[in-house]
């Protein structure tokens, strides 16, 4: 009989499927959502060189409760604000195999209005 699997499992799948198409480059990097019980986190990756240009987290900034969408929202403008000081306007979103819903679209829906382009 086939061991049921979990969520997280069905997710990881789901997020290496998304992987085969979205890419980012040094021109156009890659904006990366981890989203936990407790906190989000979000990283800018370049994939050709395999580096972490920018990252936040509701744990880094010490949220008060990283796990709702009010935080989420900070941790979106935190970004915007890291990559363009960094000098990135333009990524392409990676939801990491989560649904475009509630923290993840927060997350997105803030960075945009801080100024990122996807």
């Amino acid at each position: 009989m086939a061991k049921k699997q979990s969520r997280n499992d069905v997710r990881q799948k789901r997020h290496a499927r998304v992987r085969t198409k979205v890419s980012g480059t040094k021109e156009c990097p890659r904006l990366n959502v981890f989203r936990s019980n407790k906190h989000i986190s979000v990283q800018i990756i370049d994939d050709v060189e395999g580096k972490t240009l920018v990252s936040a987290s509701s744990l880094q900034m010490k949220l008060e409760n990283g796990s709702n969408i009010a935080a989420a929202q900070e941790v979106g403008k935190e970004i915007a604000k890291r990559a363009l000081d960094a000098k990135i306007s333009k990524v392409v979103f990676d939801r990491g195999g989560y649904l475009y819903h509630g923290r993840v679209k927060a997350l997105a829906d803030a960075a945009r209005e801080a100024g990122l382009e996807f």
